[in-house]
């Protein structure tokens, strides 16, 4: 039987060309990426995404543009299934007072269900792919910055 985990992620910039990113540690296993999570049954790629950044950031957003969709094969790294990614360019539609972090990893909230997440700004020229955990969102960043002098913001 195969397993297919479908993931929804939103990359999202502010008015200072600062990329959202998000540091976290579940199952004792510590990664950076783009916000975002699991498709849940009965639900749509888009609704998941804004479920997702509301749960996560309290930010409700607006997509703008589809980025990249996973074209490889990617095995989860925390069960037996096959991952396909899908990232979209998000806009922020409600000012939210997250609590920003200059270091990477910097817990200092308790554990939401066994989950510990934080939240950086990072200068988009100063984001690099490799900062990033997964190969999905290495390969969107890239994406997205081929397109991104193209996309109206």
């Amino acid at each position: 039987m195969f397993l297919f985990n479908i993931r929804v992620y939103g990359i999202l910039m502010n008015d200072r060309d600062e990329v959202l990113i998000s540091d976290e540690r579940t199952e004792n296993v510590s990664f950076t990426k783009f916000p975002g999570g699991g498709l849940e049954y009965g639900e749509g790629i888009i609704d998941a995404l804004k479920r997702e950044y509301l749960e996560e950031t309290g930010m409700q957003i607006e997509v703008i543009k589809h980025i990249y969709t996973t074209d490889f094969f990617e095995k989860s790294s925390f069960n037996e299934s096959q991952i396909i990614s899908i990232y979209y360019l998000v806009k922020a539609l409600n000012t939210v007072n997250l609590n920003i972090r200059e270091n990477s990893f910097d817990f200092t909230e308790k554990s939401i269900e066994g989950k510990l997440q934080a939240f950086r700004l990072i200068p988009r020229l100063d984001l690099n792919e490799n900062e990033l955990t997964f190969k999905t969102d290495k390969v969107a960043w890239v994406e997205f910055l081929k397109i991104r002098d193209k996309i109206q913001l």
